[in-house]
């Protein structure tokens, strides 16, 4: 089960793999959002035989959905009918902040952040089974 995180962006969209057993996640691309954005994706889901999508799921200070998790959640129902993959959305708080913390601001930061979206998803999904 490879699965792709997503931390999406209205400039960049950053892009996290899981491992094929789906228990790790890896930073893997940054890509500008723009009109080929979804072909890209889509490509990659192809390409890395992905079985399940992973998005961020974008919250204000007060709990409710900000002006990105609309276009995010726009963005995830495009993707899916453009897939069939399953799409979930996993609650980030900050996570680009702690993608900068240890190494700063570079070209790969948004992909950590997805990889911690990604991450926490997993976590969750293993935590949620030995229960």
């Amino acid at each position: 089960m490879r699965m792709l995180g997503i931390d999406y962006g209205t400039k960049k969209i950053g892009l996290a793999l899981s491992d094929e057993r789906g228990r790790f996640a890896s930073p893997y691309s940054v890509i500008a959002t723009n009109q080929k954005t979804l072909k890209t994706v889509v490509a990659i889901c192809h390409q890395e035989e992905i079985t399940k999508i992973v998005i961020g799921k974008s919250l204000n200070y007060e709990g409710t959905p900000n002006a990105v998790q609309a276009e995010a959640e726009k963005f995830a129902k495009t993707l899916g009918e453009a897939t069939g993959l399953p799409i979930a959305f996993e609650l980030e708080v900050l996570t680009t902040k702690e993608a900068e913390r240890d190494i700063g601001r570079d070209e790969l930061t948004d992909a950590r952040a997805a990889a911690l979206i990604l991450k926490s998803y997993i976590d969750r999904q293993q935590n949620d089974g030995n229960k």
